[in-house]
């Protein structure tokens, strides 16, 4: 019986892997499969990419004439007149407009039976009197705005063309560090360019970029012109959309980021559809937990942040949120810092219930919270404090005495990249004034900025010293 089993067995189709033909190097292969990729994804994806030129006005600076005489100064025309031999009139001829050219990147989006609707970012067409798109088949059409958000950096740009396809959206969530990305655009004009990297890293906030910032970062080589073009993961899906760069020289030097796509297809949404972006408001000013204020809370990690204040009348205070609470969560998405807690509530839609998952007093709690609606043109205290980025609270007694200030708020966080941080403002220093009106409380503080709408002027004291800075939030 075994050895019918044996015979049975040897009897049987062997099954073998393919092997490399002699010679052949693996390694080889693999780096040639890679290529197909990044070349697949090319010919997908670049019928859909525009080259995007803006033609806008800009004021020439004032023209003076030259003088023929070595010495210009007015010490000669006082002594000698303006008539002394090669000494000619001094005279400025006014500003004269110019035609300034700009250009970018862009991707077919989504389109209708008469028009074909192009993402791009809001700064590659500001102020642009005409836009011209041109496709790679070498197809040119005028363009005219949809709409522009400069908050997150979003345009959209209509043409008058049917039947271009659609790049289709990836899941910008499901992105992982260090997966391949092909940038798609036009850097320096050079059409249809393709590079390729990794991501380097997600949810980058507080940069100073964008109002609203939660970038992705990656290698792949993204220069002057590349703005507005598609992010592309492996399967040809925008998951990004390139905007900025980190350079000292102007070009490429390993860092670039992109507005990742779930927030650049919200807004390109909600313009398309309503015109506009409508934000949700939550209410809430929050702060970084430090170390020292995670410890004196009794918490073991420094997960979240911190709830600084909770604005009069809003759906924070309507949910029984409190100031001290730490906000760790948002509808089931952990928070790590001030941005991305500021990006949600803005995404959240007005009229939703979202839950805030936040500890109290040692004890984790979910707390639902009905969004309201943010109306950008009429800016509360507690949304102007968050703008600026930074945290305050009103001094002891013992604070101000040491201080020898009468009213003051003191500076306890500061928010990398935040209009507070690059006027030079760090934690410890005292706010005095806004506006020449003296603050001696955070509600006193938001209550000032309220009131000082886009623009205001601190006065600080700062190692005993007083100084004046002027900011503008928005």
């Amino acid at each position: 019986m075994l050895r019918r089993l044996l015979l049975t067995l040897l009897c049987l189709p062997v099954l073998t892997l393919p092997l490399p033909a002699p010679g052949q190097d693996v390694g080889v292969e693999s780096l040639r499969q890679t290529a197909r990729a990044f070349s697949a994804v090319a010919r997908k994806a670049a019928p859909s990419v525009v080259f995007i030129q803006v033609e806008g006005t800009a004021q020439e600076a004032p023209m003076e004439e030259t003088l023929a005489w070595p010495f210009h100064d007015d010490l000669f025309r006082r002594f000698f007149g303006e008539d002394f031999p090669g000494l000619t009139p001094r005279r400025q001829s006014p500003r004269q407009p110019r035609r300034a050219i700009g250009q970018g990147s862009g991707f077919v989006f989504a389109g209708s039976q008469d028009s074909t609707y192009i993402l791009t970012n809001s700064h590659v067409v500001e102020d642009a009197s005409r836009i011209r798109v041109r496709f790679q088949d070498g197809r040119e059409f005028d363009a005219r705005v949809r709409g522009t958000d400069p908050k997150s950096d979003v345009a959209v740009l209509e043409i008058a063309a049917h039947g271009i396809p659609a790049l289709k959206w990836g899941d910008s969530a499901r992105l992982e560090v260090g997966e391949w990305v092909v940038a798609l655009g036009n850097p320096f004009g050079l059409s249809h360019s393709l590079t390729a990297g990794v991501v380097s890293a997600k949810g980058r906030t507080s940069l100073g970029i964008n109002d609203y910032e939660d970038f992705i970062q990656t290698d792949a080589a993204i220069n002057p012109g590349n703005s507005g073009g598609p992010l592309l993961n492996l399967d040809g899906e925008v998951i990004g959309v390139n905007t900025a760069i980190f350079s000292r020289s102007g070009g490429y030097m390993g860092i670039g980021f992109a507005i990742p796509s779930n927030l650049a297809r919200t807004i390109a949404e909600q313009i398309l559809t309503q015109g506009r972006v409508i934000r949700g408001m939550i209410g809430l000013t929050v702060q970084p937990l430090t170390r020292e204020i995670a410890e004196a809370l009794g918490l073991r990690d420094q997960r979240g942040v911190l709830v600084n204040q909770v604005g009069a009348g809003s759906p924070a205070e309507a949910a029984g949120l409190r100031a001290g609470d730490v906000l760790v969560s948002f509808d089931g998405t952990p928070l790590a810092d001030g941005g991305q807690y500021r990006n949600r509530a803005a995404m959240a839609r007005p009229g939703s219930t979202v839950v805030l998952g936040v500890i109290r007093d040692g004890r984790p709690l979910d707390i639902p919270v009905r969004v309201g609606r943010l109306d950008e043109a009429a800016v509360t205290g507690a949304q102007a404090v968050q703008a600026l980025g930074l945290a305050v609270r009103a001094l002891s007694p013992e604070e101000a005495r040491r201080a020898r200030v009468d009213k003051a708020v003191l500076v306890t966080a500061v928010e990398r990249g935040s209009l507070a941080a690059l006027a030079g403002i760090a934690p410890g220093s005292l706010i005095l004034e806004v506006n020449r009106k003296p603050v001696g409380s955070p509600a006193e503080f938001a209550a000032a900025l309220a009131d000082a709408g886009s623009g205001m002027t601190l006065r600080l004291q700062e190692n005993g010293r007083s100084r004046t800075v002027t900011l503008r939030w928005r």
